[in-house]
């Protein structure tokens, strides 16, 4: 049985209205942080947010920005810096604003996490204070990708939560990576695609014909559909909604697509400026300029979901500024308002349950044969 809005109780609806944010893993810096949660908060008034890091440091950069009475300060003095190894952060974390973080929405003051820091230490952390969902092996990170959608996106999944992913790996971020598209963007029927060298069959490691095989047959039980193996050039394209890899090369075409995003934009920008002829051509096409500047401006999605925890946790980017911090934030007061995590939790359960009725069918089928 569903609960009613009447069921929720104070302490939950006060929850789904907070985020808490670790303000000292940026590259930047707690103030580019304050500054895109300041940015965040004039656009959504009626949100909250427990900022986490020394208070000395954080009371003045809220008073300048005026957000006093959205934020409460976690006072936390440490901070895992970019260079540790998740085993160092593991022993050593417990005084930094990370963990007070993630300890926060362990706690249930807050629905959701979101950090720029460490990416490995901040996994380790998540997976070690709000554990994997049962049946989950590997934890995916959920990136945004600008694309022809109607959405302005497709969901890539595994953008570098772990290099490796075998095709029991794959089936199961296939089952996430549809869960979260039809529970937080609304779409019905996601459309998955398993990215590889090619679409022929015949193409790609061993793991990946497996897995090919593996999620074609749980697309009706899983309620998506399979639309077989993409390349590169498709993860922008109108042809799927997820994109499913391992997080080794998910992360590299994050990363060549950002760094080609920036590419453009600033040659553009450089050559507009360029002539007195260039300056009057962009000033008559300033508004499509724009349009484009702003579709293919990797900090618009910044933000990547942990998939197949127990709570729900955003890495930003280390070098995101106020726009890119303001854009995860967003993100994740979305996924708070929806309820996404205790959703994400139900369908990650069937999903992990499905996913072994489908090893199992394909045992089976391997013996029969």
């Amino acid at each position: 049985m569903t609960k009613g809005s009447s069921d929720v109780s104070p302490t939950a609806k006060a929850a789904a209205q907070t985020l808490s944010v670790d303000a000292m893993g940026g590259d930047s810096g707690p103030a580019t942080v304050v500054a895109g949660l300041a940015r965040f908060l004039a656009k959504n008034p009626n949100a909250k947010a427990l900022l986490h890091g020394p208070k000395a440091t954080l009371d003045p950069l809220i008073a300048k920005h005026g957000v006093s009475g959205n934020v409460t300060v976690g006072d936390a003095p440490d901070v895992v810096r970019m260079t540790d190894k998740p085993s160092h952060v593991l022993r050593n974390g417990k005084g930094t604003s990370m963990w007070s973080a993630i300890e926060s929405v362990r706690a249930g003051d807050a629905a959701v996490a979101i950090s720029c820091g460490n990416t490995g230490g901040l996994m380790a952390m998540s997976m070690l204070r709000l554990r994997k969902a049962d049946g989950v092996n590997r934890p995916a990170i959920a990136c945004l990708w600008p694309s022809r959608n109607p959405q302005g996106f497709n969901v890539m999944l595994d953008a570098g939560a772990d290099i490796r992913a075998d095709q029991d790996d794959l089936l199961t971020y296939a089952l996430m990576g549809a869960s979260y598209a039809r529970n937080a963007f609304d779409l019905a029927r996601p459309r998955i695609g398993l990215l590889n060298v090619g679409v022929e069959e015949h193409k790609g490691r061993a793991e990946l014909k497996v897995a090919h095989e593996l999620i074609a047959n749980a697309a009706d039980k899983g309620d998506f559909e399979y639309v077989g193996f993409v390349e590169g050039g498709d993860l922008p394209s109108s042809r799927v909604d997820v994109i499913v890899t391992d997080g080794f090369t998910g992360n590299v075409a994050l990363k060549t697509g950002e760094g080609t995003s920036t590419l453009i934009s600033d040659t553009l920008r450089a050559q507009l400026k360029g002539t007195p002829w260039a300056m009057l051509g962009a000033l008559l096409a300033r508004g499509a300029l724009r349009q484009l500047r702003k579709k293919i401006d990797p900090r618009r999605v910044n933000g990547g979901v942990f998939l197949g925890l127990n709570k729900t946790v955003i890495k930003s980017h280390g070098s995101a500024d106020a726009t890119g911090v303001a854009a995860a934030l967003a993100l994740g007061y979305r996924l708070a308002q929806s309820g996404f995590s205790d959703k994400l939790a139900a369908r990650v359960a069937s999903a992990a349950a499905l996913a072994q009725d489908t090893l199992q069918d394909g045992a089976s089928d391997a013996r029969k044969d």
